[in-house]
């Protein structure tokens, strides 16, 4: 049994995080911290822990050591924290943005201010299992990737790792109004957001960095905001290099996932869920991703199929709960690696149909 704790623990992925965490056989939750509800009950923001967890808010000065730390706090945070948590929690998994990208101008090109723990770059591992799954057996430092960042690195992975993508491809996100985090502004309130498709990151969205990194290809990427809670959507578009068929894509994606507890290939011929749809996904750790070449199944577009030797273009598709595969499930995902133990455990849940 480890101590855990959570610090951000009032927000929406901490609350997630405590769903997950107090219901895992290995693990026992130490304290939530949060400075704005320290002295509350924690089923004072989440009323979904009434009767299963009896926890008060830990103010974050008077949080003390423990085996895993979870920082789940507001990006920019992490780096300017960062000697206070590394010694408050002997294993730091970091569900911030600051250590994700190693390479500091790279960091501050998409974040906008230089980074403040330089010397701490390229010490965490990213958080990925499906690909860096050796280096986390090991890590004390772990960074976990974006939401959509994850859905589009697991989409285009099989196919670039194999070499059948050209190097430009663009990444069109959709996210529920939860990936803004509970302390969103005006724009992101009922009045604003129900009925909205709204895209507030025309280009150069800031997950553009961790796609280009882990997958090796020339991304640019939108992001939009849609009127769903939970979920995030890619759909990914690049041109295959020569003829490939769908048979060939469709076994490159086996090959890469088939032994994968948490990624599922998910591309049928008909079918309502025929392709990856985040709606079934909610509270689950999966992330479904799926593909289409040729003709798109059901009519409707068109892409262009490789003839005569040409190269073809495909559509690949990753979906997933922003909240959960997308953070908090991930970051479990990670220190059920780090420690051991199966990784399906205490991510058992399989998502909810009809919802």
């Amino acid at each position: 049994m480890i101590r855990v704790a959570v610090l951000g623990a009032s927000g929406y992925i901490g609350g997630e995080l405590l769903r997950i965490l107090l219901g895992h056989p290995h693990v026992e939750v130490g304290a939530a911290a949060s400075a704005r509800l320290a002295g509350r009950r924690v089923d004072s923001a989440h009323p979904n822990l009434r009767s299963v967890c009896d926890l008060t808010f830990t103010h974050p000065d008077d949080l003390g050591a423990h085996d895993v730390l979870f920082a789940a706090i507001p990006h920019l945070e992490s780096m300017r924290q960062a000697e206070a948590l590394l010694e408050r929690g002997r294993v730091l998994i970091d569900l911030t943005a600051d250590f994700r990208l190693p390479d500091a101008a790279t960091f501050e090109r998409y974040y906008g201010v230089p980074h403040e723990a330089r010397d701490l770059l390229g010490e965490f591992v990213f958080g990925l299992p499906e690909t860096h799954r050796k280096e986390l057996r090991d890590a004390d430092r772990i960074s976990v990737p974006g939401c959509m960042a994850t859905a589009a690195i697991l989409a285009l992975h099989p196919a670039a790792e194999a070499g059948l993508l050209e190097p430009a491809v663009s990444v069109d996100a959709r996210t529920g109004s939860s990936g803004s985090g509970r302390s969103s502004g005006l724009a992101d309130s009922h009045s604003e957001r129900s009925g909205a498709l709204r895209v507030f990151a025309p280009s150069g969205h800031r997950h553009e960095a961790e796609i280009t990194q882990e997958t090796g290809l020339d991304v640019t990427m939108s992001a939009t905001g849609i009127e769903a809670v939970r979920g995030v959507q890619v759909l990914c578009r690049g041109r295959l290099r020569g003829p490939v068929d769908e048979a060939r894509l469709r076994e490159t994606y086996r090959r890469c996932y088939g032994d994968e507890p948490f990624t599922r290939v998910v591309a049928r011929r008909r079918g309502a869920y025929r392709l990856p749809e985040p709606k079934i996904l909610s509270g689950s750790n999966f992330c479904d991703v799926g593909f289409v070449t040729g003709p798109v199944p059901g009519g409707g577009t068109t892409l262009h199929a490789p003839r005569n030797g040409e190269d073809g273009q495909a559509l690949l598709v990753g979906a997933l709960d922003n909240l959960v595969k997308g953070g908090a499930g991930n970051a479990v995902q990670c220190m059920n690696i780090r420690f051991g133990w199966p990784e399906r455990t205490g991510l058992e849940f399989p998502g909810l149909h009809p919802i």
